[in-house]
């Protein structure tokens, strides 16, 4: 007898299976966090090529997202909070990062505010748009590393990469800020929940991943049954690393939210504009329909359809588009199931939480130009495309595995096993191998065309993060030039946001200390 040939590949995803079947809810759960593949080995020349391509693919990531917001650049306009609340506050108190804002903890923000205000003011646009885009596509790679496990080809992974990098909904309001980066790190966190790296290396990376996402954004607590789900599933201390980041983050965070609900100034409690608490879930549910499922083509796609249809009729055909596509995807490949389930669900809650917190957002108009609440539908986006690619990875390994089976045929013609042998007298071997080869380019051929279109179509647009020119951040250096030069007590004072206060809608006002600022 001649054995059946497989790639590791295929024998791991059999042993995976036979495992999940014998172990019960256990090996489901397992099944949901699957060990990274172990790297080929490597020269140290190999190496170093593959660090640079890396740090080079960051370098290009960041240059591309730089590029996606119209009008005024990026880089010569510091965005909404980063100017009035973290660079303010970095002048104002340097060093004191733990400081409620939005009734939560924000560290990273305030980490990079207190560095770039160490530079000349005038360079702090180009510092936070700088930062930014880094940070977007140091997540990116990230992604592209921990997402190994669930996507074994890489040109699908470097797809997935590159769907952070050109998100439809980014130049709406998250693009090329430091604010914003944090909707960015959401992205990277659930792929560190789910990967088990080899190396220490990896595991520090998902650590410190976990850690700062904790630390800077409350809503990151969701991501707790999906850990606990992992600590069952693996109960090694080892394979812990990401939990014991996120704790750490959360053990940062807590203090803050507690201070901020004393305080009166928690979402939780009630703080903020907000509509009647009886329609807050209805709100929610249109919200992740109308901004969530219809968008998902694209923001200008599904902005066409609805010109063509209607809002709702828009979002009725975007889903039976997208429940078609997910019901052959569990059908025909069941090693994709944990993953698109887990997915699916983990957007659907963190829309539906984020916009039951911040109720007014739901009420907001929504226009081609402006979408307030853009930031909430990053992850839920992200992840039904993440979902598809799986889908499309499981379907690429059986065609794999179908071409290692028809080369072993032809060198041990033979002996066969019985079940190979009914369906190759039935339909011949070459009619066999087409057939299982055809589908999964056609997935990918499809999947990669409707993606990039998105991703042209979507690639630069006036929203809510383009700048007009009044803002062009030259004009706000000059004011805290001609300011301090005419201070008598050696302070500028900064006209706040008319919005600051929710609770009086009065203006608000800081006083900057003029030695801390380099002019």
């Amino acid at each position: 007898m001649i054995p059946e040939t497989r790639d590791s590949d295929q024998v791991a995803e059999a042993v995976t299976a036979e495992k999940a079947t014998a172990e019960g809810i256990h090996g489901a759960l397992r099944a949901l966090f699957p060990l990274a593949p172990e790297p080929a080995p490597r020269t140290w020349i190999r190496r170093g090529m593959a660090a640079a391509a890396q740090i080079a693919a960051v370098g290009l990531g960041a240059w591309v997202l730089l590029l996606r917001i119209p009008g005024l650049p990026s880089w010569d306009a510091v965005y909404a909070e980063d100017w009035w609340e973290f660079l303010v506050g970095a002048y104002q108190h340097p060093w004191r990062l733990f400081v409620p804002f939005g009734g939560y903890e924000q560290l990273l923000q305030r980490v990079v505010a207190q560095f770039v205000s160490y530079l000349p003011v005038a360079q702090a646009a180009h510092a936070f748009a700088g930062v930014g885009a880094l940070i977007t596509a140091g997540c990116a790679l990230f992604i592209f590393h921990a997402s190994s496990g669930h996507i074994r080809s890489a040109p699908l992974r470097v797809l997935l990469a590159v769907g952070v990098i050109l998100l439809s909904s980014a130049p709406m309001e998250i693009a090329d800020s430091t604010v914003a980066v944090s909707f960015y790190l959401l992205l990277a966190m659930f792929w560190a929940v789910l990967w088990r790296p080899r190396t220490a290396a990896g595991k520090a990376a998902a650590f410190v991943v976990a850690f700062i996402t904790a630390a800077s954004i409350s809503i990151v607590i969701l991501f707790a049954p999906l850990l606990a789900m992992r600590v069952f599933a693996l109960r090694r201390f080892r394979e812990q690393a990401v939990t014991a980041g996120w704790l750490a983050g959360c053990l940062v965070q807590l203090p803050i939210i507690i201070i901020s609900y004393v305080q009166g100034q928690s979402r939780l409690g009630g703080y903020g504009p907000s509509g009647d608490s009886k329609t807050r879930i209805g709100g929610s549910f249109t919200f992740y329909a109308h901004d969530v499922v219809l968008r998902a083509i694209g923001w200008h796609s599904s902005w066409r359809l609805e010109s063509l249809t209607g809002r709702d009729w828009a979002t009725v055909i975007v889903a039976i588009a997208l429940v078609a596509v997910f019901v052959v995807i569990m059908a025909t490949q069941p090693g994709a199931r944990p993953f698109v389930v887990v997915a699916l669900l983990t957007g659907f809650v963190f829309s539906m939480v984020s916009t039951i917190l911040t109720p007014w957002v739901t009420v907001s108009p929504v226009t081609i130009q402006q979408e307030s609440a853009a930031r909430y539908t990053a992850l839920p986006i992200f992840l039904i495309e993440a979902a598809v690619i799986v889908g499309v990875d499981y379907a690429l390994r059986k065609r794999r595995g179908v071409r290692e089976q028809r080369g072993a045929g032809e060198r041990g013609a033979g002996e066969r096993g019985a079940g190979e042998r009914r369906v190759r007298e039935r339909n011949g071997p070459r009619r066999w191998y087409a057939r299982a080869g055809l589908r999964p380019a056609l997935a990918v051929t499809a999947l990669v065309v409707i993606l990039a279109t998105s991703w042209a179509v979507d690639f630069r647009y006036q929203g809510i993060r383009t700048v007009p020119e009044g803002g062009r951040w030259a004009l706000h250096v000059e004011q805290l030039r001609t300011g301090c030069q005419n201070s008598s007590s050696g302070e500028f004072r900064l006209h706040g946001p008319t919005d600051g206060n929710f609770v009086t809608g009065l203006p608000t006002y800081e006083w900057i200390p003029c030695s801390r600022i380099k002019l």
